[in-house]
């Protein structure tokens, strides 16, 4: 078994790399941010990744994609503070095979982790009640359309910060931030006119 813990909160990783060693597993490898995560996933066969949603770079919810999309077996888990309808709807879609809340993860983390090996989606029930009673989906809410870096990016925009300035405050590539950009547009069904993203992030800031 070869598991793989990413999250770029120091003692949360930590934490949890020491949680999963005392209930009988190895950790392989920890990883600081969603870069390094990528690198090592695409560059050895894990059985098991658990990610944090939130991480620089490239969040949890953009790994899983890729993995998705390159067919890879590793089966993830995700750990997050993220209630949201739409992560939820966006992580099941991609195969994700457990959804964690963080502040709960300690007594349930064991027994998701048992049920993955076994094949077994394991979805915190807290975070399915959390989710039932949460009957008010915004449907033109763009915040379910935008991952959480392009989400981040935007706002970056709103505040009239240049493709290098984003690059550098989210230690990323300014050709991943043009990536992100492009696919922003696109999502948003905007004119591909020089500063019609600016424009439209002006006006519809999300912070």
């Amino acid at each position: 078994m070869n598991i793989l813990i990413a999250d770029d909160h120091p003692l949360t990783l930590l934490g949890t790399r020491n949680y999963v060693e005392t209930i009988g597993y190895k950790v392989d490898c920890i990883c600081s941010n969603g870069i390094a995560a990528y690198n090592k996933l695409f560059t050895k066969n894990f059985n098991l990744a658990i990610l944090d949603i939130n991480m620089p770079g490239m969040d949890g919810l953009e790994l899983l994609e890729k993995m998705y999309q390159s067919k890879m077996r590793t089966k993830v888990i995700l750990l997050t503070m993220h209630r949201e309808v739409s992560i939820y709807k966006r992580a099941n879609e991609i195969g994700v095979y457990g959804y964690l809340l963080k502040n709960h993860s300690e007594s349930e983390l064991e027994q998701c982790i048992q049920s993955v090996i076994n094949n077994k989606q394991y979805i915190s029930p807290l975070i399915t009640n959390e989710l039932i009673f949460d009957t008010v989906e915004k449907k033109d809410d763009v915040s379910s359309m935008l991952t959480l870096t392009e989400k981040k990016v935007l706002e970056m925009v709103s505040k009239q910060q240049n493709t290098k300035q984003i690059a550098k405050l989210l230690f990323i590539a300014e050709k991943t931030v043009e990536w992100h950009r492009r696919n922003i547009i696109e999502k948003l069904g905007l004119p591909k006119e020089k500063n019609a993203l600016l424009q439209w992030a002006i006006k519809n800031s999300l912070h």
